[in-house]
C-alpha cells in the first residue's frame, strides 16, 4: 500500500471503471485531478480542507495497481457544507384517545466543521476473496498513515455507507424524498452534489420530515447498507466505528463515525526499531509501516520484543526499511465489539 503517482492514472482509470463510485469515478481527467491532489496533500503542500490523501494496492510482482482508498481531510467547511438528515424521534400523545405514537423524523443538517471522511474502496474483482484479504488491507492501511499524521486529519471520522439501490441504480428514498424537492434524477443530483452544494441547502425542506409519509419503499431502505458494502459496514464496526442515526440526503445510506480516539488501529498503533533476532519467529500477523516521508504500508508477519520487531528479509526489502530503523504498526485482526 503506498501513495498514489502520475504513472498509476491510466491502471486507477481502468479500476474505478469496475465499479461506479462518485468520490472515484472511471473518468480520466476527474482521477487526474485527484492524482495531483493526493501529491500535494501528501507534499503538506495543501490546507486541511484542500487536502486529499489517496492510497493505491499494488501487486508489486505484476506491477499492477489493484485496489484503492481515500481519506478527506476535512469534510464540511463554510463553503462546502457537509450535509445530512439526522434521525430523531418524537412522541405524540393524545389524553382523548388514551393512545400515542412515537415517531421517527428527518431533520436535515449542515456542518461547517466538518469531520474527516474515508471512502473510495476498491479492489479489482479479480483479486477479491484472497485469503490476503486485500480490501481489508487497503481499508486499514489509511489509519496507520492517519496515526503517523494526525495534525493532518479531524478528531473526528466519518463513512458514508452505500445503500440498497435498485437492479438500475436507483434510490428508492430520493425518489420519494429528494427528487420531489429537485425535480433532479438520483444519478445527476448526487453527481452535481460533489461539486455544488447550494441547491441542497435552498431546495431541501427544513422542517422536520416525518418519516411515516414517505413511501414504504424508502422507508425499507432508509439507514440500511447495501449486500455489497456490508463487509465495509462489519470492518469499520470491528475496530470503533458505529451508526451516528444520520444519513445521506440523496439515497439515505447509514452514516457510521468514531472518534479518532475510538479507532483501534489508530490507538493501538506504536513504533517499534527494525531487529533480526537469531531465533526470530514470525507468527504476529500486523500491519507494517514506514516512518519516512515516502509512506508504505504492507501486511507482515513479525516477531516482536519489547520496543524491536524482527521483520523477513522480504518485507524489509519491499518497504525499503533497513535493520535500525523505525517502522509503525498496527494489528490486523480485531475481536469485535472488544
Amino acid at each position: 500500500m503506498r501513495p498514489v503517482r502520475h504513472d498509476d492514472l491510466s491502471q486507477l482509470v481502468d479500476l474505478a471503471k469496475q465499479f461506479n463510485l462518485l468520490n472515484l469515478p472511471g473518468d480520466k481527467k476527474v482521477i487526474g485531478e485527484k492524482i495531483d491532489r493526493s501529491e500535494q496533500s501528501f507534499a503538506g503542500k495543501l490546507t486541511k480542507t484542500q487536502s486529499e490523501y489517496l492510497f493505491v494496492l499494488e501487486d508489486v510482482e505484476e506491477k499492477q495497481v489493484v485496489g484503492s482508498s481515500l481519506v478527506l481531510a476535512k469534510h464540511g467547511n463554510d463553503e462546502v457544507p457537509h450535509s445530512y438528515f439526522k434521525i430523531f424521534k418524537r412522541d405524540h400523545f393524545s389524553q382523548d384517545l388514551g393512545v400515542g405514537f412515537i415517531h421517527q423524523v428527518l431533520r436535515f443538517q449542515l456542518d461547517f466543521d466538518g469531520p474527516t471522511e474515508i471512502g473510495g474502496l476498491l479492489v479489482d474483482k479479480t483479486y477479491r476473496r484472497r485469503p490476503e484479504k486485500l480490501g481489508k488491507q487497503i481499508s486499514l492501511s489509511r489509519f496507520l498513515y492517519m496515526g503517523l499524521y494526525p495534525e493532518r486529519f479531524e478528531d473526528r471520522v466519518l463513512c458514508e455507507l452505500t445503500p440498497p439501490l435498485t437492479d438500475e441504480g436507483r434510490s428508492e428514498f430520493w425518489e420519494s424524498l429528494g427528487r420531489r424537492f429537485t425535480g433532479l434524477p438520483y444519478q445527476e443530483a448526487d453527481l452535481l452534489s460533489q461539486s455544488h452544494k447550494e441547491f441542497i441547502e435552498s431546495l431541501f425542506p427544513q422542517d422536520d420530515i416525518y418519516l411515516c409519509l414517505l413511501d414504504a419503499k424508502a422507508r425499507l431502505v432508509l439507514g440500511r447498507v447495501g449486500e455489497a458494502t456490508k463487509p465495509a459496514q462489519h470492518l469499520l464496526e470491528s475496530i470503533g466505528f458505529s451508526y451516528l442515526d444520520e444519513v445521506d440526503p440523496f439515497d439515505g445510506g447509514p452514516h457510521y463515525g468514531a472518534n479518532v480516539s475510538q479507532i483501534l488501529p489508530i490507538t493501538q498503533g506504536r513504533r517499534l526499531k527494525v531487529a533480526e533476532f537469531k531465533d526470530a519467529s514470525y507468527k504476529e500477523q500486523v500491519l507494517v509501516a514506514t516512518t519516512s516521508e515516502e509512506f508504505r504500508a504492507s501486511l507482515a508477519s513479525v516477531d516482536i520484543r519489547d520496543h524491536e520487531v524482527a521483520l523477513a528479509p522480504k518485507v524489509r526489502q519491499l518497504l525499503g526499511v533497513e535493520l535500525g530503523e523505525e517502522v509503525y504498526m498496527s494489528p490486523f485482526n480485531y475481536n469485535r465489539g472488544k
